[in-house]
């Protein structure tokens, strides 16, 4: 068993999306999603950072946003036509879950070219190329029902288990933090229930309009 961790600049409930049973990861962290390492029954740790400590103190370096164990791994084109995904999909004049709905990419059968969905990685109805070639960078979307998401209610991650939090700009995979990783997994198994414990972090922009 293998473990990822990085850190979060940002929370919305995309990246992680953590609605609707499942927790998923289809934006962002496409060298995650894309690495040859990662297989199934691995376990992707995502923690905070003075960027997103900026929003709320909860989201500081070492905290706990979320981690989830990966499932699945299956295609762009599989997670849009997949019925238990449909929920996931963007609906950017509904509430916050449907505005930040990760199920963005599909293929067009007759271009073949990528379609990127209206949602919050495109730029009001139009094609954000950046999100776009950052996003499809990643071959998989990755979905756990095994995970526990924070958001704002992120705890303190205990000392003796620090070294599962990223310490690089991108991410962390060593094979050296296995037996630790093992070992916070279990404080993880043993003091919270899989599920949602907390709203994205940065949904405070939203709540205080």
């Amino acid at each position: 068993m293998n473990y990822f961790s990085y850190k979060l600049d940002h929370d919305y409930g995309l990246a992680p999306n953590p609605f609707h049973g499942y927790c998923t990861v289809a934006v962002c962290k496409s060298q995650i999603r894309n690495n040859r390492n990662l297989s199934v029954g691995d376990w992707i740790i995502g923690t905070g950072s003075k960027a997103l400590s900026k929003i709320n103190p909860i989201g500081d370096l070492n905290h706990l946003i979320y981690a989830m164990q990966v499932n699945e791994k299956i295609t762009f084109d599989e997670y849009w036509r997949d019925e238990r995904f449909q929920s996931k999909k963007p609906v950017i004049n509904g509430s916050l879950v449907q505005m930040y709905g990760d199920n963005i990419y599909h293929i067009d059968p007759v271009s073949k070219k990528w379609i990127q969905e209206d949602s919050a990685h495109s730029a009001n109805n139009n094609v954000n190329k950046d999100h776009l070639e950052q996003d499809t960078g990643g071959e998989y979307v990755l979905i756990s029902q095994n995970f526990y998401y924070f958001g704002d209610k992120a705890p303190l991650i205990p000392g003796d288990y620090r070294e599962v939090c990223c310490n690089s700009r991108d991410y962390q995979y060593r094979n050296t933090l296995v037996k630790i990783a093992e070992e916070f997994i279990r404080w993880l198994e043993n003091n919270y229930e899989v599920g949602i414990h907390g709203d994205p972090i940065n949904w405070t922009k939203h709540l205080n309009q």
